[in-house]
Formats: structure tokens, C-alpha cells, sequence
């Protein structure tokens, strides 16, 4: 067997099972999951993430913003991060807000991203 932990999906207390909570961790392992179809790197990696809220009874709250206003994914971007967040478990209401202050630009990509990318910043 390999060195994995082993997570419980649920616990037991004397009110009954419950859920695990859900941690940062998951919401961007989720996050990581969702590309823009023009790029071909993780949303979250590209620095459209502003912030991520994770109440106590499980409902998260993003922030995310878009490369463009005029991004033809603009739509569809936002519903994708609410449904890989809504596939974890122990996760309630996903509310996902597209903002635009501050505007999205190169620099916030990861450095991964920029390798991914090619783009190098010059020191």
C-alpha cells in the first residue's frame, strides 16, 4: 500500500453522520480542474482566483475574474468553477462572482504558468 492518507468522507457523532468539512486545499484542487478553453492552463494557475470563502455549514463563495471583458468564455467559465466546487464533498451552496476590479493581467499568472505559456518576465 502506498503512503496515502486515509480521509473519512464522513464522521459519526452522537447527533448522527456528518460531513467532512470542506478545506481551502479541495476548493482549489477543484479550482485546478477547470481550464479556459483557448489556454492551456488552469484557471487558477492563470491568476483568475481573487479569493475563495469557505463558511462553517460548507457554502463557498469565489471571486474570479476573467483575462478579458469580452472573453468568449465568460459564461461558461464561471458555472464550470461552481460545479467542480459542487462535486466535493461536504460543500453546500457555491456562489462563483465574476469581478472585473481588480483588472486581470499577465503578472498574476504562476510561474508555471508562464513556463507553460512561454512567457518570460524580464528582470
Amino acid at each position: 500500500m502506498d503512503d496515502q492518507k486515509l480521509v473519512p468522507t464522513t464522521t459519526w457523532t452522537p447527533e448522527g453522520e456528518t460531513q467532512p468539512a470542506v478545506t481551502e486545499e479541495a476548493v482549489i484542487n477543484a479550482i485546478c480542474t477547470v481550464y479556459d478553453p483557448e489556454i492551456p492552463v488552469n484557471i487558477f494557475e492563470l491568476g483568475l482566483i481573487y479569493a475563495i470563502e469557505i463558511a462553517e455549514s460548507g457554502d463557498v463563495k469565489v471571486e474570479m475574474t476573467l483575462t478579458a471583458p469580452a472573453c468568449p468564455s465568460a459564461q461558461e467559465l464561471p458555472e464550470m468553477v461552481r460545479s467542480a466546487i459542487a462535486a466535493l464533498n461536504g460543500v453546500g451552496t457555491v456562489t462563483v462572482d465574476t469581478v472585473w476590479d481588480p483588472p486581470w493581467d499577465p503578472t498574476r499568472m504562476s510561474e508555471e504558468a508562464r513556463l507553460a505559456l512561454n512567457m518570460f518576465q524580464d528582470s
